[in-house]
């Protein structure tokens, strides 16, 4: 199967995307990662209000085979959580890019935001290099 890596979105090399819409980054996680972890079963989210930081973790997603923290690409302030992931987790896989997003975050600073993250082919070389 030829997983996708769509290229509107900025990806980091921990496997998470993020989809900034001026102030406003829509963060999940790549079709690679899921490939990778196999069933999902537990996705552990901050609440809306939480401030994410780029570095630290902001949860985790686990599978029947690991579990793995979860960090955003940008920092901010949580707007959104998607519910509907956490409480199916397993949806997830169906939709990453689309349905299957985890958290809207309101960037604290939407000029440098993306600095550190990979385009679409840089990731896509990077998850080649590794599978």
């Amino acid at each position: 199967m030829e997983l996708e890596y769509p290229d509107d979105l900025r990806y980091l090399d921990s496997h998470e995307y993020v989809r900034l819409e001026g102030e406003i980054a829509t963060i999940g996680i790549s079709a690679f990662a899921i490939d990778q972890l196999g069933d999902i079963v537990l996705l552990e989210l901050p609440e809306v209000g939480e401030t994410l930081k780029v570095g630290e973790s902001f949860g985790t997603i686990e599978s029947v085979k690991a579990v793995e923290d979860l960090y955003p690409p940008v920092s901010g302030t949580v707007i959104e959580r998607n519910d509907a992931m956490v409480q199916s987790p397993e949806l997830v896989a169906d939709d990453p890019y689309g349905e299957g997003w985890l958290l809207k975050v309101r960037v604290s600073d939407p000029d440098t935001a993306l600095a550190h993250t990979l385009s679409a082919d840089e990731y896509r070389s990077h998850v080649e290099g590794e599978s």
